[in-house]
């Protein structure tokens, strides 16, 4: 991805849902929505990004609660992209919120999984 590709700070830039079984919350949303998915190798077992029928871009991806994905809740989680991860979770907690999970490695870049305080759940994801 280009410069010119990345998300801007602020903007939500994925969606995805953790859970225990995702094959079968996968099967779920293909039969609710109609999405078509496409398997993402984790090592071991398949993860899965969700697109719009007919479409070629990932719109949401749903994945297993296994190793450092484990901890995650298993509702949609969305991402806000940040300038620096490590550094929005410190003034997450400074702010009265909480960190779930992370700052980690993810991706090609840095993530956290914080608690606003109202208990809204949110990942913060910098380059």
């Amino acid at each position: 991805m280009s410069e010119t590709d990345a998300p801007a700070i602020g903007a939500v830039s994925w969606r995805d849902l953790t859970v225990p079984d995702a094959a079968k919350v996968r099967d779920f949303y293909k039969n609710v929505v109609g999405w078509e998915s496409s398997g993402v190798d984790m090592g071991g077992y398949e993860d899965f990004n969700m697109m719009a029928p007919g479409g070629k871009a990932p719109a949401a991806g749903i994945c297993h609660a296994r190793g450092s994905n484990a901890k995650l809740p298993p509702q949609w989680l969305i991402y806000i992209t940040v300038a620096n991860a490590d550094e929005a979770a410190q003034r997450c907690t400074e702010s009265g919120g909480k960190v779930l999970d992370g700052p980690r490695d993810m991706g090609g870049g840095r993530f956290c999984v914080i608690q606003d305080p109202a208990g809204a759940v949110a990942a913060l994801y910098s380059t």
